[in-house]
């Protein structure tokens, strides 16, 4: 086992965890996955969007319902539909998080239902990479999402991690029910969401986390 044996990993959700998706990355992704439905399936706009929403509900991404039922290549669909012109341009995210991070103590990685690719873009363009000892995206999970165990087990695997050592933050309480359910401490990030039983404490913004860590760290 390497130094993760000793002090705390810290495994972060990347959109609206590390940085708010919703107003400008979302929307793009949503258009390019429908437009991509409706080419590869020949379906009009308003049944590929149907169809992208019910794969995303069900599976946890769409990619799995189009791997699942139609033959999908992932890296095609991948590529295609996290093509962005001006990434800086349409981020959203609070400038203290590089600040943040290097506080914090113990192993980070990025855990991210996003292809790798993108998500170093991200971090790229937040000018915060340098903290993260490993970005791992959807390509590793070998395309089994979050909150499928699957994606929790490879992770864990391949890191060589112990799921006692790990604590998930995430804007997803999905997620974090199978993070609690492996051994895992959880952190729900987001306002106005309840705190279920099965998450240790529940943040407004990933800033508040400073705060809180030290209710997550053993004594």
């Amino acid at each position: 086992m390497n130094h993760s044996a000793t002090g705390p990993v810290w495994l972060f959700d990347l959109d609206n965890t590390l940085h708010n998706a919703s107003a400008h990355i979302f929307p793009h992704i949503n258009v390019s996955m429908t437009a991509y439905v409706a080419r590869h399936l020949a379906l009009s706009d308003e049944d590929a969007n149907a169809l992208r929403v019910r794969y995303w509900r069900r599976y946890g991404a769409t990619l799995t319902g189009l791997m699942r039922h139609h033959g999908v290549d992932p890296h095609h669909f991948l590529r295609e539909t996290h093509r962005f012109e001006r990434l800086h341009e349409m981020m959203v995210f609070d400038r203290a998080l590089g600040a943040l991070l290097r506080r914090l103590p113990g192993r980070k990685i990025v855990f991210s239902n996003g292809p790798q690719g993108y998500a170093g873009a991200v971090l790229d363009a937040m000018g915060i990479r340098r903290h993260f000892s490993d970005v791992y995206g959807i390509e590793q999970m070998r395309f089994h999402p979050k909150p499928q165990t699957h994606a929790f087990r490879h992770l864990l695997h391949d890191l060589q991690l112990l799921p006692q050592r790990c604590i998930l933050v995430e804007d997803s309480a999905e997620n974090l029910r199978t993070a609690r359910r492996l051994g895992m401490r959880t952190v729900l990030v987001g306002r106005g969401v309840k705190k279920p039983a099965y998450v240790d404490v529940r943040i407004a913004s990933i800033l508040d986390l400073r705060r809180a860590a030290g209710r997550l760290l053993p004594r």
